[in-house]
């Protein structure tokens, strides 16, 4: 069964928003708003029944060095000590052995029934916060995706999953015991012992961790020269094997073995130091516990002597501070985790505060379309001040009318789209669609009005049907194959033994180009935009196939405002209009004819690109001529 659906939750407070280095309280604090939601009372219960199965643990932990002091003095006949606490099991060690083992049993329940209670808790956090930064990721501007690599966005929220699991577990699995176990051990020595044994116990806690937070620090600096010097070697080690001939055509078996030596040389030192690191890490941990514990001990020890402790006290004291160090003993590895994943949750919290660079207005209302006519007016854009794009460029698309943008490479034609699309926003102008401006419109609304046909079609991996379905998914079956037919791509779906539910690989790489613009162009149809945008659709295409494309172009753009940003120019022939763009500029304008006349940047764009088809023409002759006159001399 799937899990029922969470709607995305709001934006983060300003106020809650992380920069690198603001530390584990600032992170949690951030943080504790998903751990304790408003809106989940039964979560915050989980939280609180957590917690005091926490403590609950923790108590009858202690029990144990009790029930082992109990048991201690009862083997040694000191009877009238014990009948205080245990008036009823006076002279019975084997019961209170029992007890020893009960209470070892019941801590472990008790964390194991904590951790079965709290687990719901936390993944409600991880998922809540992986889904508002995923979805926030959709809504950042173009250009701060073009600025980043997507697998490193992946990473980022993969790291931010992880470290608020991380964190949570570590927290609540061994920090957060500690100090309560610390707490309740000071509460035992203040009532059983005196004030010296506290101040023992807390320069021996404080020393521990200073010493483990320093050596800590010290050795991930030189794990980090290890995992470096491990990637150089291993790098080395694969480029030289993927060049495996150049190494012999040179001759240099020797040179590249001596290489990669270097750099395991190098990961060998590292290795050392690593190694040498965690021996001083542990044997300086040992040794502040070791202090501690004998200095507590030898005041037992002399309190015995004066008559105020007995051998259960000795071996309470003992057994108190052995059980405190296995959780100290991991103090390094959680300092060290919970560092990484206080860095990794501030790397998503710091996505998830950077505000898009295009927003709506406020009160913004949805655009309206009734004839879609689109304008621009004295658009001026540029990616970066130093480099403009467009300077000034006015025209308008008339409903139902045919308009291409053609020019060479630069001239600023893809932007123009981008602009419709209001991935950017100009610098100066605006851009009209039956008179609203796009800038003062929800932008979910306006995109919604276009359609678009890119020159590269990149699908998702999954189903034909998934991907025609993405131009509206609650399309039928009848009208996702109405969309199939008009797009000339039903008989290629029916001649796949899946049909529909043929998968169609990693971004489409299963089906052709010709194949890729033909679902392209169906889930176009299936969204239905009064205003299309063609942008390059068919440059990339072989003739014969941008032929087939072309034919369903023109039936998809019927009716339709339809933008065409062309690079071969034969496929806007037939526009009503034919803008031609230079270095930002519009320096021509008009019917195909009356541009070929003009005989300007237009005619010289059309006559460059016959001559290369011709050439490309004379090229498949003469190979084709080639192939048949091997195919004639090879006959018998």
């Amino acid at each position: 069964m799937s899990s029922p659906a969470t709607p995305a939750p709001a934006p983060l407070a300003r106020s809650a928003v992380l920069q690198p280095g603001s530390g584990f309280i600032a992170t949690f604090r951030a943080l504790w708003p998903y751990l304790w939601p408003p809106e989940r009372a039964d979560l915050r219960r989980r939280v609180v029944a957590a917690f005091v199965l926490l403590v609950i643990g923790r108590l009858v932990l202690m029990g144990v060095p009790f029930a082992f002091k109990w048991a201690t003095d009862a083997l040694a006949g000191n009877a009238t000590t014990l009948s205080d606490w245990l008036p009823f099991l006076v002279g019975a060690p084997l019961a209170l052995t029992v007890i020893y083992g009960v209470a070892r049993v019941g801590a472990a329940a008790f964390v194991q029934l904590r951790d079965a209670i709290f687990a719901p808790v936390f993944m409600h956090a991880v998922r809540t916060l992986a889904l508002q930064t995923f979805g926030h990721l959709h809504h950042l501007s173009l250009r701060f995706h073009l600025e980043r690599k997507t697998g490193g966005l992946t990473r980022v929220l993969e790291r931010g999953r992880n470290g608020i699991e991380e964190m949570v577990r570590l927290g609540l699995n061994q920090l957060v015991p500690v100090i309560i176990e610390v707490s309740l051990i000071v509460a035992v020595l203040l009532w059983l012992f005196d004030w010296r044994y506290v101040v023992v116990l807390v320069a021996m806690v404080v020393g521990y961790m200073a010493y483990t937070i320093k050596a800590t620090e010290w050795r991930i600096a030189i794990r980090a020269q290890m995992n470096e010097s491990d990637t150089d070697a291993n790098a080395k080690a694969i480029d030289s094997l993927l060049n495996y001939e150049t190494v012999k055509y040179f001759g240099a078996e020797a040179r590249e073995t001596a290489r990669y030596d270097r750099s395991m040389a190098r990961y060998e030192r590292n290795s050392i130091k690593a190694y040498t690191s965690l021996a001083w890490l542990n044997f300086g941990q040992a040794a502040i516990f070791a202090i501690g514990l004998t200095i507590s001990m030898v005041m037992c020890v002399q309190g015995f002597r004066a008559g105020t402790n007995t051998v259960g006290d000795f071996v309470l004291i003992n057994a108190m501070l052995i059980q405190l160090y296995i959780p100290l003993n991991f103090m390094g590895t959680v300092y060290r985790e919970i560092k990484q994943a206080t860095l990794d949750i501030e790397q998503m919290f710091s996505l998830i505060g950077r505000d898009p660079e295009i927003q709506d207005r406020p009160g913004a209302p949805p655009l309206d379309v009734r004839a879609g006519t689109v304008t621009f007016e004295d658009v001026h854009f540029a990616y970066v001040p130093e480099r403009p794009i467009l300077r000034g460029v006015s025209f308008a698309v008339p409903a139902g009318r045919t308009v291409a943008i053609v020019g060479p490479s630069g001239a600023g034609k893809s932007t123009i789209s981008r602009l419709l699309f209001r991935f950017y926003e100009p610098q100066r102008g605006r851009i009209l669609i039956d008179g609203q401006d796009i800038a003062a419109v929800q932008q979910v609304s306006l995109r919604s009005a276009i359609g678009m046909v890119p020159q590269d079609t990149v699908l998702f991996n999954d189903t034909l049907e998934y991907n025609l379905r993405y131009g509206r998914p609650e399309a039928t079956e009848a009208e996702i194959e109405e969309a199939a037919r008009l797009a000339q791509i039903d008989r290629f779906i029916k001649s796949l033994p899946e049909g529909y539910q043929t998968s169609v690989g990693e971004r489409g790489l299963k089906l052709s180009g010709g194949e890729k613009q033909r679902v392209a162009i169906a889930r176009t149809i299936l969204k239905g935009p009064p205003v299309l945008v063609l942008d390059e659709a068919t440059s990339a295409l072989d003739s014969f196939t941008e032929k087939e494309i072309q034919d369903a172009l023109d039936r998809v753009s019927e009716g339709r405002t339809t933008l065409v940003i062309a690079h071969r120019l034969s496929t806007v022939v037939n526009a009503d209009e034919i803008i031609v763009l230079d270095k930002g500029v519009i320096v021509e304008r008009g019917h195909h004819r009356e541009l070929l006349a003009a005989d300007g940047v237009y005619a010289a764009l059309w006559n460059r690109q016959r001559q290369v088809d011709e050439a490309k023409a004379t090229l498949q002759r003469a190979t084709q001529e080639e192939g048949e006159s091997v195919r004639v001399s090879l006959m018998p």
